[in-house]
């Protein structure tokens, strides 16, 4: 079990996906689908053609980054070169056509099959209950409708999203950007927050960003690993893992 002391921390960040809701899954399994079509379309061969692997793949090149940047980061480990192309483009021969196809597809399945996962309500109302500050940094373009899914859009102090990501022209996890910006929202310093993140690129971007504590949510030990290996402090299976310590009276 992880204590955290809220006379030492002040504000919490948090990734959406695989942290505070079960939507990892669904955007891998799309991710999947997209992907294997892609490879399909564009008849890579040999060992490069192997399907999309919801472990190594989803963690390695998508998992917490923006969709693009993911797009192109898988492309690459399969040695696939294509063009951005245009906005509309729906096809899957450029990375925006690629993009939109896997929006599409996780759009319809997230309102209706998003979960908090276990402790994360828990965790934020007590966080909320001692002052602390609390933000949610996702790299989801479908960030506000799922904490409005999920009961949590009324109580985090501020969301950083990929839209806003877009808007502010801010780089992407692994760059620190997002959670800069989500620590200047809530008026708190890294070294008086604390970041859980579920995906190597946001773990790396959290240590870049100087918090106090970057703890990592992970599944498996491989997955568990690889956070440790990225920067992150410590490892939970989930936030039910997270308590507060006991705040005391003054002069008890």
């Amino acid at each position: 079990m992880i204590r955290i002391d809220p006379h030492e921390i002040q504000a919490a960040i948090f990734d959406l996906d695989g942290v505070l809701t079960d939507t990892a899954r669904s955007h891998a399994s799309a991710w999947k689908e997209v992907f294997d079509q892609v490879l399909s379309t564009h008849d890579v061969e040999d060992e490069n053609g192997r399907p999309f692997d919801m472990e190594g793949d989803y963690l390695r090149h998508v998992d917490g980054r923006p969709r693009l940047d993911g797009i192109r980061a898988f492309l690459a480990s399969r040695d696939l070169d294509l063009p951005d192309g245009e906005e509309g483009d729906t096809s899957l021969d450029t990375v925006i056509g690629i993009g939109r196809a896997k929006n599409d597809l996780v759009a319809r399945r997230l309102t209706r099959d998003s979960r908090p996962l276990p402790g994360a309500l828990d965790l934020i109302a007590t966080m909320k209950a001692v002052g602390m500050k609390v933000a949610v940094a996702s790299s989801s373009a479908n960030c506000a409708a799922v904490l409005e899914a999920v009961g949590l859009a009324e109580i985090v102090d501020a969301r950083v999203d990929g839209l806003e990501l877009e808007r502010l022209g801010l780089a992407g996890k692994p760059d620190p950007a997002m959670f800069i910006e989500a620590l200047r929202r809530v008026g708190v310093a890294a070294d008086r927050a604390i970041v859980f993140e579920d995906a190597e690129a946001g773990v790396a971007a959290g240590r870049r960003a100087g918090f106090r504590l970057v703890i990592g949510i992970a599944g498996s030990d491989a997955h568990a690993a690889a956070l440790r290996k990225h920067g992150a402090d410590e490892v939970v299976e989930n936030l039910s893992h997270v308590t507060l310590a006991r705040v005391q009276a003054p002069g008890t």
